[in-house]
């Protein structure tokens, strides 16, 4: 399911769902809608499976959108991230899906996703997708996530 305008999760008990397909993310309507402003989240310990090796992933995911209508339901966006968890994917699947999951849930003026991947075979892997057209006038900052350095 993409949506609800009915909260099932924010101030319930609710647990992950067993996949990303099965997890139900959730909006809110915009108290803003007429502005245009960017919304951040930062999911810093994201974690997959990779579908080969069956062996953890974990990136640093950065979101930006620009919504129009809605906003996503945090609590619900905590739950559909962790639901990839015991999901297998590939680095590039899983982050461009979770921006169009995100898209589609909320047709945003404008979304960007930037996946910054840990090292897989000694190879940092970052992925970036986006939709639509950042809007005039709109203060877009970096993601703020450095290259991937190592050590040192």
């Amino acid at each position: 399911m993409s949506h609800k305008d009915e909260l099932t999760q924010l101030g319930h008990e609710a647990a992950l769902a067993a996949s990303p397909d099965q997890a139900i993310l959730e909006r809110v309507a915009n108290p803003h809608p007429k502005e245009n402003y960017v919304a951040r989240f930062a999911c810093p310990e994201f974690t997959s499976i990779c579908p080969v090796t069956g062996q953890p992933d974990f990136a640093h995911l950065v979101i930006d959108y620009v919504p129009d209508q809605w906003l996503v339901e945090s609590k619900s966006l905590k739950l559909y991230l962790g639901s990839f968890r015991n999901h297998g994917a590939f680095h590039e699947d899983c982050t461009v899906a979770i921006g169009k999951r995100i898209a589609e849930t909320l047709a945003p003026r404008f979304l960007r996703i930037g996946g910054y991947w840990y090292p897989r075979g000694g190879i940092p892997i970052d992925v970036f997708w986006q939709t639509g057209t950042l809007p005039d006038n709109v203060w877009l900052p970096d993601q703020g996530v450095a290259p991937y350095r190592g050590r040192g």
